[in-house]
């Protein structure tokens, strides 16, 4: 991008309430109170969030089918002065909507991006699943189809993580199924649905259990859910075989370069890398 900027106004990043209009922090609300540009996906939701202010902000759509056209305006806004408030219709932006290019617009042309941080549907549910929590592999909304949707499944059922979807309620008793089918009926996974609303729910069970649970109960294929998955027991990842990888490294590349790629994939500083591949070259001349 080749717009050049000389004032620059900030783009804030504002997290929203997923159910509970509570949780809005005091800085968001004072963000949406005073910035002079709010792109949002539906203005009309978002709207609901704002005060009523003496002057009106100008409200922006920002979503996936004009986010090419509506970036290059908000830059340029953003290049004008003018300071932006990206927000989605509820949670984090980003985090499974529209934003990212905006973001790195943003960031190529030297415009300040901050965060506004808050609610987060996928960490909520998380918090409160009784999963392992110490990693955790977000992949978002599965695909539509049948046949995609279980090959995914399958892909993942080796991973090591707690696996953490979104899913329309109305959808749980088929995506638990699928599940079921490809990961197996026993693993341990939680449906957490309407978060931090009235009708909140949050259960642990087997998929099995769940997939059963949810497809003889309407009520809870209403709403929104985040379904979290147990990682596959047993399943952790392969260490790197350090003098191995060095090997290969030195041999295929420059010491400087093969140093400085086995530094970004292991635990060793560059300095440690370095020694290791000049080490490697002395015994193999």
């Amino acid at each position: 991008m080749s717009l050049k900027i000389s004032i620059k106004g900030t783009l804030w990043v504002v997290a929203t309430p997923i159910g509970n209009l509570a949780d809005l922090s005091p800085r968001a609300r004072e963000v949406l109170a005073e910035a002079p540009i709010l792109a949002a996906e539906d203005t009309r939701t978002s709207q609901k969030l704002v005060a009523i202010r003496q002057t009106p902000p100008r409200w922006v759509s920002l979503h996936e089918h004009n986010e090419e056209s509506v970036v290059k305006r908000l830059i340029g806004l953003l290049g004008q002065g003018h300071d932006v408030a990206l927000l989605c219709d509820a949670g984090t932006p980003l985090i499974s909507d529209p934003g990212y290019r905006l973001i790195a617009a943003a960031h190529e042309v030297g415009i300040r991006v901050s965060p506004v941080p808050g609610p987060c549907a996928a960490i909520a549910a998380l918090s409160a699943a009784g999963l392992a929590t110490d990693r955790f592999f977000f992949e978002g909304f599965l695909p539509a189809r049948t046949s995609a949707r279980r090959r995914r499944l399958e892909s993942l059922k080796q991973q090591a993580a707690t696996l953490v979807f979104y899913v329309p309620a109305r959808k749980l008793p088929k995506a638990l199924a699928d599940a079921a089918a490809a990961i197996g009926t026993d693993r341990l996974a939680t449906v957490a649905r309407e978060l931090t609303k009235q009708f909140e729910t949050i259960r642990r069970a087997s998929l099995g259990e769940l997939a059963d649970w949810t497809a003889g109960d309407p009520d809870q294929q209403r709403g929104e859910a985040v379904l979290l998955i147990s990682g596959a027991p047993g399943a952790e990842p392969k260490p790197i075989l350090i003098d191995a990888l060095a090997r290969e490294l030195a041999a295929e590349l420059p010491p400087a370069r093969a140093a400085r790629v086995l530094s970004r994939v292991s635990e060793l500083d560059r300095r440690e890398a370095f020694a290791l591949v000049e080490a490697l070259n002395r015994k193999n001349s």
